[in-house]
């Protein structure tokens, strides 16, 4: 393995679909980049409703769970610290899509990233079964 690949990140959306008429689509496919860079994934949804929006992005690692990254609402946002200070998406109701930009990527960047309508992740039941 090459010393490039070790600087090579690899960012995979993949669509989700929420309630009944209530949908959101992201492009198929990898997103491919380099440590440093700026990627902007895409996100686009349709909904009845554009202006009582609850829409949120998630990040997924592999064998981990759902970590949410932030959310846009009616009455603000919301980001989790750690992704606070390099990802960014700015809800355009017009065009109805909600891009997750991250800036200065870094290798632990490198998961399944999905946007969703609503909650779709909550704390749950964490004893061991």
């Amino acid at each position: 393995m090459g010393p490039w690949l070790s600087n090579l990140l690899i960012l995979a959306a993949f669509c989700y679909e929420c309630r009944g008429e209530d949908s959101v689509i992201q492009p198929p496919g990898d997103v491919i980049a380099t440590e440093g860079e700026q990627v902007t994934l895409g996100c686009q949804f349709d909904a009845d409703d554009t202006i009582n929006l609850y829409l949120f992005w998630y990040k997924l690692e592999l064998n981990g769970f759902p970590k949410f990254t932030l959310g846009r609402f009616p009455f603000g946002s919301k980001n989790a610290t750690e992704f606070k200070d390099r990802f960014k998406a700015r809800l355009d109701a017009d065009t109805k899509q909600f891009p997750l930009k991250i800036q200065k990527l870094q290798l632990s960047d490198s998961a399944w990233y999905y946007c969703a309508l609503r909650p779709t992740v909550t704390t749950g039941y964490t004893a061991s079964l």
